[in-house]
């Protein structure tokens, strides 16, 4: 009950205070003793918020009030059980109910809100509500199956088309995986992996490169490897980054939006301790924690420093070989570990980011010396954010060319255009956009 509880609170935050549901679990896990509570503490606010779309739908129609008007609180509790009935389907339904109806029981107005979830969640548990009919209203239906706002999903279907949007956004509400990338300045691939299982983590597979592991997804990080810097949490497609700029032992690279550091250390791992990171950002809390990070991996070698990147950089011109633009940016590409950036996105956004990002990658490019290399990156599906911004940029910028990595474990991501993309429904990475420039002068 006691992971229900907290799943719940995180739901309510989520929506009441516009909280990240990741950073509130991160918080609150560490509540919760068994693998199996977090595992499902994990799953009840990830599914709810993915499927909540999908979830509204039915709920609409099974609740003679609407679900506007519901106590905040009672509306996230029909969600979440709604979510056990359809989603998580190895929960028994009378399960599902009875915990939903214990937990409205908790409310301020106690008698009603147990007899309205407990009617509502019963009448669900007979028969689900039928989808919209996909021959009258195809976004409608792709809308609801798929548990995506409309506008978004004409957005996907003008990308991709339809089927493979379809399936981007099937994607989008699977579990991402557990990645944790190995700090291989303190030891050999295996070596950290069988620390790693001395702490009971349990490992699924390995990644593209030697220092990444797919683990298992209950499993804790608070242990004594973790501690000890043996490894960081990070997605596998934010690791292949770092490995797109791949700067030699002993370089000097820029971060120019560098928090919350997960690149920087993975960029001072590569370039050992006679290099140098200069990690920038404008986010000071998030300076704070790439030092944290940077301390507990051991690596002295980088150095922070606010600025707006937008604006100006506290490096002289042409004065490095590598640089690294991991831009802000709408982070429709991590749908899956933050399923609620979907409510919150709006059309406007992506034009929006993209005139910021096209002013960090102006400023970052200043930094790079003749035959240097400058990496612009976003955790984003969307044209105007990839693509859009780095052709804009080389058009008015004849003195940089795409610069194709070659004999590469990334050369199956390099598309015809020479920019790397993953996505989720392929290989189960998170979608990002990667290109990597060089100064020819």
């Amino acid at each position: 009950m006691q992971a229900r509880r907290i799943a719940l609170e995180i739901l309510l935050r989520v929506e009441v205070d516009h909280a990240f549901a990741d950073v509130l679990l991160g918080h609150r896990l560490a509540e919760l003793n068994r693998p199996a509570d977090r595992g499902l503490a994990t799953q009840l606010v990830l599914g709810t918020l993915a499927w909540q779309r999908r979830l509204d739908y039915e709920l609409a129609r099974l609740s003679s009030r609407k679900l506007t008007e519901l106590d905040p609180r009672v509306r996230a509790i029909l969600r979440m059980g709604l979510h056990q009935l359809r989603q998580l389907t190895r929960i028994p339904a009378h399960a599902a109910v009875d915990t939903a109806v214990r937990l409205a029981g908790e409310t301020r107005r106690r008698n009603g809100a147990r007899g309205f979830v407990n009617a509502i969640l019963r009448a669900a548990a007979r028969s689900p509500a039928p989808m919209p009919d996909r021959a009258r209203d195809e976004m409608g239906y792709l809308a609801v199956t798929h548990s995506h706002p409309r506008w978004l999903v004409k957005k996907f279907v003008d990308w991709f088309g339809v089927a493979e949007a379809e399936t981007i956004m099937a994607a989008n509400n699977l579990t991402a995986p557990n990645v944790l990338r190995l700090n291989l300045r303190r030891g050999a691939a295996d070596e950290l992996a069988a620390r790693l299982g001395r702490d009971a983590i349990v490992i699924s597979r390995g990644g593209l490169f030697p220092e990444t592991l797919i683990v298992d997804r209950t499993a804790s990080v608070d242990c004594d490897s973790f501690r000890a810097g043996l490894f960081a949490q990070q997605a596998e497609a934010s690791q292949l980054v770092a490995r797109l700029l791949a700067p030699p032992p002993g370089a000097i690279v820029i971060d120019c939006a560098a928090a919350p550091g997960g690149k920087s250390t993975h960029l001072a791992e590569l370039v050992g301790p006679d290099g140098r990171v200069v990690a920038l950002d404008l986010n000071l809390a998030g300076l704070k924690q790439t030092r944290g990070i940077a301390a507990r991996l051991q690596h002295d070698h980088v150095h922070v420093a606010r600025c707006d990147s937008s604006q100006s950089l506290p490096i002289r011109q042409r004065s490095v070989s590598y640089v690294l633009l991991d831009a802000p940016c709408t982070g429709l590409g991590t749908l899956r570990e933050h399923p609620e950036i979907r409510w919150r996105l709006a059309p406007h956004d992506f034009t929006r980011m993209a005139h910021l990002q096209r002013a960090m990658l102006e400023q970052a490019a200043t930094l790079l010396t003749p035959n240097g290399i400058l990496v612009y990156a976003v955790c984003s599906l969307a044209p105007e954010e990839g693509a859009g911004v780095v052709n804009d940029f080389l058009a008015q910028h004849s003195e940089f060319v795409i610069d194709r990595p070659s004999a590469s474990p990334l050369s199956e991501l390099i598309d015809a255009n020479g920019f790397l993309r993953t996505r989720p429904d392929r290989a189960a990475r998170d979608a990002f956009f990667a290109a990597r420039l060089r100064r020819l002068a």
